[in-house]
């Protein structure tokens, strides 16, 4: 049995060759032929004193006029055999219908975002005002229109506006939401994030507090150390001591709840890492734990998220610790002080911290001085 391809191209060169008194019958058969296999011959067509014929050919498309009709089959058919060779079937596939770039953002938080620690985070980033303000354009672009070129720019644009930690962050992110829609809902081919290079990330903040910058914060936050806080300014303040004495990060002692308080530990069922940790109480902790009441209530903190966030800026933003010193610096200084004060060995500070790496507990989070490293190593 004869190849069809072999078969239709036959009765092509068969049509441009046979006598006048059987074109008809060989056109006839190779069209049908040519339509069977996705290829479309027209039958040439007078224009004024000239022929016009078009071919097709899968996607491909094309016309040509000639003087007289066997001129535009003759063509005709070796056009035919030119788009066979020229078709590529990556050019063929149809432009896909219009999902802009908020859309999928959406799609990723509704299946995937909402189950993540960050989900605040990217709820924030979602935000459609938010994300216009900042995506512009490319916001409501479809996916299937956004190169790598398109976030170069952005990214360009975006460090004119903020620091490079915020745009590596946001690229992370939205490098996440297009590898969902590749590798998950194969909706895209490569992923234009994962393309262009991210900033570099800044380095990690090795800073210690003072205690004369404990004092103007607790001045700033119109609380008295040893005393029950009343109001939510006060709160934050009482929050902030806690965390300088147990190393805990702002969102776990937000979401510290009464049931989960024990007499020389707090039970954290769920932390940044997604396990769960006790934190040891020492003494003074301890001592900060009983100015509160939790008898009758669910929540230690009476603060959301944002809430805390609003208090600790607006405070600490009148003062001349604004931009010196942030919430998450409790975390560098108690880690210290428990090198230093508990001389707690890097195993066990691992354990309190809830660090599954300890070069990052070493490299980032403990920050003893060259004067501190001296006293130890000189100690008797």
């Amino acid at each position: 049995m004869q190849n069809p391809q072999n078969l239709r191209q036959k009765h092509l060169i068969i049509s441009v060759l046979a006598p006048s008194g059987h074109q008809v019958f060989t056109w006839f058969l190779s069209l049908v032929l040519l339509r069977h296999q996705g290829d479309f011959m027209q039958k040439p067509v007078k224009r004024g004193n000239a022929w016009r014929i078009q071919v097709r050919y899968k996607n491909l498309r094309d016309t040509a006029t000639r003087d007289t009709a066997r001129e535009c089959e003759q063509w005709a058919a070796i056009r035919l055999l030119e788009m066979k060779a020229e078709y590529d079937p990556q050019k063929s596939i149809e432009r896909k219908a219009y999902f802009s770039f908020h859309a999928l953002f959406q799609k990723y938080y509704d299946e995937v975002g909402c189950k993540k620690r960050g989900k605040s985070y990217i709820q924030q980033q979602l935000k459609i005002k938010t994300f216009k303000k900042y995506f512009g354009d490319l916001a409501e672009k479809s996916i299937y229109d956004i190169e790598a070129i398109d976030v170069r720019n952005w990214r360009d644009k975006r460090l004119q506006e903020v620091a490079a930690g915020t745009v590596h962050r946001q690229m992370c992110l939205y490098t996440s939401v297009f590898n969902y829609a590749k590798n998950e809902l194969f909706m895209l081919k490569e992923n234009p994030f994962a393309q262009v290079i991210k900033p570099a990330k800044p380095p990690a903040r090795n800073r210690l507090i003072s205690q004369s910058e404990i004092e103007t914060i607790l001045e700033a936050l119109n609380y008295k150390a040893g005393t029950t806080p009343k109001t939510p300014r006060q709160y934050v303040a009482w929050a902030f001591l806690f965390a300088i004495e147990t190393a805990m990060r702002k969102g776990e002692i937000i979401g510290i709840t009464c049931n989960n308080i024990y007499p020389d530990y707090i039970h954290l069922p769920m932390t940044k890492n997604g396990d769960s940790r006790n934190v040891p109480l020492s003494t003074e902790a301890r001592a900060l734990l009983d100015l509160l009441p939790h008898a009758d209530r669910v929540k230690l903190i009476p603060h959301t998220s944002n809430s805390f966030r609003l208090c600790w800026q607006r405070a600490v933003g009148k003062t001349e610790l604004h931009n010196l010193v942030h919430f998450h610096d409790t975390r560098h200084e108690a880690i210290t002080r428990l090198v230093n004060k508990r001389k707690l060995p890097v195993e066990i500070l691992a354990k309190v911290t809830g660090h599954r790496d300890i070069r990052t507990l070493i490299n980032t989070y403990y920050n003893p001085t060259a004067s501190d490293i001296a006293r130890m190593m000189n100690a008797s």
